[in-house]
């Protein structure tokens, strides 16, 4: 996907940043939604999606909701979340979430970032 059909998704709504992830072993979509409050909180979830665009969607909904979240608990956060495609019954490993870890940690570079 590319960033003039993201900013054009129905569930974009001002994310700072998304990152497409793929791979042979992993792909994974990563998404801040805002850090006005604070560096973006949130967690990861791993799923079979049928699509990438169904990730897309999803990781683009959970990211804002936890804009929301964190706002309404009154705590200094943004709100950020990621996404494995993949069944965690059958693919999830110590090694793929360690490579879902180095991603997050050394490849975050933004394909679409609001100024």
């Amino acid at each position: 996907m590319y960033p003039v059909e993201l900013k054009s998704h129905p569930d974009f709504d001002q994310h700072e940043s998304v990152v497409f992830s793929p791979g042979e072993s992993l792909t994974a979509i990563i998404a801040i939604h805002s850090s006005k409050l604070g560096p973006a909180a949130g967690g990861c979830r791993m799923y079979p999606y049928a699509s990438h665009e169904e990730a897309l969607a999803d990781v683009l909904r959970l990211s804002r909701g936890m804009t929301y979240k964190s706002a309404l608990a009154g705590i200094p956060f943004g709100g950020g979340k990621s996404v494995i495609v993949g069944d965690p019954r059958t693919v999830k490993t110590r090694q793929l979430l360690h490579e879902m870890g180095m991603r997050q940690l050394l490849f975050h570079v933004p394909i679409a970032t609001q100024t």
